[in-house]
């Protein structure tokens, strides 16, 4: 009788895992509320005035800031490893993420600078503290069980978002129907996201260990971190598998943070529904999410993590068609659950798989070249929408239609990908340093 995997790597509590998983929770409330379902909204119909180009300036100030963590991530991630100091970082962008999106309550009407440095600052901290606990995966799991765990975090994550989300509709319901005017009572929702964020990730700070230590002698840490990644660079022809999954995630990320940043937008715009509704239909959409990546965790160390994820890229190509078809509120419904169920089991199985195609010690260093895959399609994809959106003149349906064709392209990538090869490049790449 073969023996039973551990789940977790040597020397790992379970409630170290918990509380890796925590960040996912904590963190998650900024994408749910500030990027996907309430400030986006706010920026153009108020900071924005309701302007034409309101959409594309904001996905443009999104863009911004992936843009830097794109520059910055890979390089941030090799201090950490060279310096051992993935929790420390941590704690930076938790800091800067949190007080930014506090001080997002104190834009107003027309205060459009305002809010574009701020929204760049936060999401900028945001993403690379998505980097930075994302490096922490290939610790706490066995090789064989990185999906179901990463399938814990993007689950609890999807939950950490929704009551981010409740507790904001349920502040809105009861100051509009005291009288506050929506345009009061939306910049409250930024103080309840931060002080959530701020409090749910002390877990984290708190039990979670780094176990890496420092790879280099005194000298100067930036150009030590540079050097290091120069090097990684130079090995990528030994890594060919996770180097074509990386172009992979590009495009089929390029579709998911689509439809993460311009959900509410597509309700509203394409389907004609009123903020309350969009809220409690992103509250369900985040359960569906959260059940997908559970699930579809627990499914991926079983039938492989490149046929879980291909699976998944299937089911986004059917379910942007159908939303795009639908016409009443019951077929979108339908859509959008899709979506969930799509989007957390996607989210999961590519996390998973970039920290099994990866190198334990340079593992930091391919998590922010993953970061910047993702932050690359988090440009692509919502400026695609915004700019055929803008010239079609407001036709969200054909921008959701060609969101479609970067699944499309994703699958067809994600072919070409060997995996069992990809891991014995990285278990080679491990043994000969």
């Amino acid at each position: 009788m073969p023996a039973v995997q551990p789940t977790l790597a040597p020397g790992v509590r379970p409630i170290e895992a918990w509380a890796w998983a925590m960040f996912d929770f904590a963190n998650s409330g900024y994408t749910t509320v500030v990027v996907t379902a309430v400030f986006g909204a706010y920026f153009v119909s108020v900071v924005a005035a309701d302007a034409a180009w309101g959409t594309l300036a904001w996905t443009l100030s999104l863009a911004v800031s992936y843009l830097l963590v794109m520059f910055t991530g890979p390089l941030v991630g090799a201090y950490a490893d060279v310096h051992a100091a993935k929790k420390r970082l941590l704690m930076v962008t938790t800091l800067g993420c949190a007080l930014g999106t506090a001080a997002l309550a104190t834009v107003g009407r027309a205060d459009l600078a305002l809010a574009i440095a701020l929204i760049v600052v936060s999401n900028y901290c945001f993403g690379m503290g998505e980097n930075l606990i994302a490096a922490f995966l290939p610790e706490i799991a066995s090789g064989e069980a990185i999906g179901k765990v990463s399938g814990w975090g993007w689950s609890l994550g999807y939950l950490g978002g929704l009551l981010s989300l409740g507790l904001c509709l349920g502040y809105v319901s009861w100051a509009t129907g005291r009288g506050v005017a929506m345009e009061a009572a939306v910049p409250v929702t930024m103080l309840i996201t931060a002080g959530l964020f701020a409090l749910a990730s002390l877990p984290t700070f708190l039990l979670l260990k780094e176990r890496a230590q420092p790879q280099t002698g005194p000298g100067h840490a930036f150009q030590g971190a540079l050097d290091r990644l120069r090097t990684t660079l130079r090995r990528a022809r030994r890594f060919a598998d996770l180097w074509r999954f990386l172009l992979c995630i590009v495009f089929y990320q390029a579709g998911i943070q689509t439809v993460i940043t311009l959900a509410a937008i597509y309700a509203e715009q394409a389907m004609g529904f009123s903020t309350t509704q969009t809220l409690l239909l992103l509250i369900v959409t985040n359960l569906t999410a959260s059940v997908g990546a559970l699930v579809f965790g627990q499914v991926q160390d079983r039938i492989g993590h490149r046929a879980t994820l291909a699976t998944t890229l299937a089911l986004w190509i059917g379910t942007v068609l159908l939303v795009w078809a639908a016409q009443g509120t019951v077929v979108f419904w339908i859509g959008a659950n899709l979506v969930g169920i799509c989007l957390g089991a996607s989210q999961s199985a590519g996390r998973a798989l970039v920290g099994y195609l990866s190198p334990e010690r340079h593992v930091g260093e391919f998590f922010g070249l993953w970061g910047l895959a993702v932050k690359l399609s988090s440009i692509i994809g919502p400026v695609t929408y915004g700019l055929v959106s803008w010239i079609s003149r407001g036709d969200h349906r054909l921008a959701i239609l060609i969101t479609g064709a970067f699944f499309v392209v994703g699958l067809a990538l994600l072919f070409t990908v060997d995996v069992r090869r990809g891991r014995e490049a990285a278990l080679a790449g491990d043994a000969g340093a």
